[in-house]
């Protein structure tokens, strides 16, 4: 009995969301067009890094072959992307990585996914905030700081800000209200500020080529004027830190991609979703690459990397080639690129809340949408409120990290569930039916439900043949039985890969380990290539499967365990927050929940049918 409770209580975890992919139908409106997906996606995209970050990376990390870092950064973003795109070629509705999980892996990957999709929307949007608040008190001579800290001073100990940031809540207040107001209207204000953002960068680039030479991707180490020169500043040259260099410093630049996942969150507002989000998030990651390349190179071939300024590259670069008046582009430029960034993690963040309460996981008072303006108001207005609070009290610096866990996670999933999908059969609603009921057998006394080994195909014999030389051309239950479990498998080899790369250090033993993992995660993806795959037709699909999800998980892990101890305890204690409101609340609210008890209604009263007209025909006979 305590066997086929704790079962039944496994099945409500895993149980999918079915999904009626009908484009046409939405509850939201749909008026958002593909430039508006492109500029969405640019804007949230390229943000300020693009004014800072290629400088400090070039100076520490990579010199001249930073180039080459966010080739790689771009890449491994593009890995990612892809997956997005079919996704929302393949289910083109609002919750972006949320939904993913949701239709393929089950209900608590997908709170766990939405849960800290929301954390990182909340703290990207105070952090930003913050950052235009900074950025336009630099303008103005620091009067805001001045003000705040002598008159708001908060001396307390943590995570809270020195003083209360006002400037940014009312810039919060001020994005929530236009969001408020219409769909149509912040897509608009967004193409403008994106538009004179991207202008601003190429004349930095066109002028920064005009002013700029070659022999600084040349330079000899003698002319680098450092006596410690080998360690601090490189050995010169295009590539003055090796190309463990460029790693480095691709890993920072791989965050300097991340945004483009706003589109997915779009799938009920865009005119033809199944077309308009794939081109989105492509267009967008490659114009985003252009430019970071772009303003890179001019930025290096202005002046000697080890010359450039951590943080504020461009109006030193521009000082060095006596081009000084450029500065107030750069600023206008900066302003404009965070205005973006703050509309894109700002537009995502209710959408995920208002497809998690919709479904019954969050607070159902989120899923109000308005008459009116068909946005999801309260869901609007309630991330507008906790990100004004985390930006007026919050000293964000500690947290920001917490933000490439959310989306790292998300990512992950996203290429996990795309093997996942993509190696399913066409089921028929009974098996979705099944995947979520209580019981897997006679879910009513005396009514025998087939399970799932009466499906067409699980009839078949698992052996080696039938791994490695599948009969069938198309995917069968067994086929796709077979891809989940390896999937799973993959997923807990690949985190141990990833701790032991960064924790174990170069010793003989573990690099023994490593190369025993990666062998048996090369055989495991041969299996998958092996199974036969879906010929669903689709606007877009990752191409080379197995290779580019498994490829993107990788990436993606890696980097997570890249971040610090204090990083994963302060994620921790937002987990347990999660966990606590998914198995008080969720769990018992859940629509698919609601849905399976319908369903057991419904056969139980067919049951009763089917007895009762047995009984009168049985007295009848008599």
């Amino acid at each position: 009995m305590a066997l086929e409770k704790l079962l039944r209580f496994g099945k409500q975890l895993l149980r999918v969301k079915v999904v009626n992919c009908n484009a046409e139908e939405s509850r939201l409106s749909r008026c958002l067009n593909t430039f508006d997906l492109v500029a969405l996606g640019v804007g949230s995209t390229l943000g300020a890094g693009v004014y800072v970050l290629a400088g400090a990376v070039a100076r520490e990390n990579s010199g001249p072959a930073i180039v080459l870092s966010f080739l790689i950064a771009a890449l491994a973003s593009v890995l990612a992307g892809l997956c997005y795109a079919e996704f929302g070629a393949r289910v083109p509705k609002t919750g972006s990585a949320y939904l993913y999980s949701y239709v393929t892996v089950g209900e608590l990957w997908a709170f766990i996914t939405g849960w800290n999709l929301i954390l990182s929307y909340i703290i990207g949007t105070s952090s930003v905030a913050r950052a235009w608040s900074a950025t336009f008190d630099e303008l103005i001579g620091k009067r805001i700081e001045h003000f705040c800290s002598t008159y708001m001073s908060m001396n307390a100990p943590g995570v809270l800000a020195q003083y209360p940031d006002l400037f940014a809540v009312i810039i919060i207040i001020t994005l929530t209200g236009l969001l408020a107001f219409g769909v149509k209207e912040s897509a608009n204000v967004n193409k403008v500020f994106t538009c004179v953002n991207v202008l601003v960068l190429l004349f930095m680039v066109i002028s920064g080529l005009v002013k700029g030479t070659l022999k600084n991707w040349q330079i000899d180490p003698d002319e680098i004027l450092s006596d410690n020169y080998t360690k601090q500043l490189g050995v010169g040259g295009f590539m003055p830190f090796g190309f463990t260099g460029v790693l480095s410093g691709a890993a920072t630049c791989f965050y300097a991609f991340v945004g483009f996942d706003c589109i997915a969150t779009t799938g009920e507002e865009v005119k033809n979703p199944q077309r308009a989000i794939p081109i989105g998030i492509v267009s967008s990651l490659l114009i985003c690459f252009v430019a970071y390349f772009g303003v890179s190179a001019a930025l290096t071939m202005m002046m000697p990397y080890y010359l450039l300024d951590s943080n504020s590259p461009l109006p030193v670069a521009f000082n060095y080639v006596g081009w000084g008046g450029a500065k107030y582009a750069v600023a206008v430029g900066s302003l404009c690129a965070l205005s973006t960034s703050l509309l894109g993690a700002m537009f995502p963040m209710p959408r995920v809340l208002w497809a998690m309460a919709d479904d019954g996981l969050l607070f159902k008072f989120m899923a109000y949408i308005s008459p009116s303006t068909k946005i999801p108001l309260t869901a609007t207005l309630t991330s507008g409120a906790g990100a004004a609070i985390m930006a007026f009290l919050f000293d964000l610096k500690d947290l920001v990290d917490l933000m490439s866990i959310g989306t790292l996670l998300a990512y992950t999933l996203v290429a996990a569930c795309v093997l996942v999908l993509r190696y399913q059969p066409e089921q028929p609603p009974l098996a979705y039916e099944m995947a979520n009921t209580h019981e897997d057998m006679d879910l009513i006394d005396g009514i025998s439900i087939p399970s799932m080994g009466m499906l067409p195909g699980v009839e078949e014999r698992l052996s080696f043949k039938s791994i490695m030389f599948p009969d069938n051309p198309e995917p069968s239950a067994l086929s796709g039985h077979i891809v989940n479990v390896i999937v799973s498998l993959l997923g807990v080899l690949i985190l141990a890969f990833s701790v032991l790369a960064v924790q174990g250090g170069i010793a003989l033993w573990n690099l023994s380990i490593l190369s025993v993992i990666f062998i048996v995660c090369l055989l495991l993806v041969f299996v998958i290539w092996r199974q036969p795959e879906s010929k669903t037709k689709l606007s877009f699909k990752v191409p080379f499967l197995p290779f580019i999800p498994v490829i993107s998980m990788f990436v993606n892990v890696y980097l997570m365990m890249q971040l610090d101890s204090g990083t994963w305890i302060r994620f921790s204690i937002w987990m347990a927050i999660g966990m606590a409101i998914y198995f008080f609340y969720g769990i018992h609210h859940s629509a698919e929940a609601e849905i399976n008890r319908r369903e057991l209604d419904s056969m139980a009263r067919e049951k009763q049918s089917f007895l009762h007209n047995s009984t009168d025909g049985l007295e009848d006979e008599d």
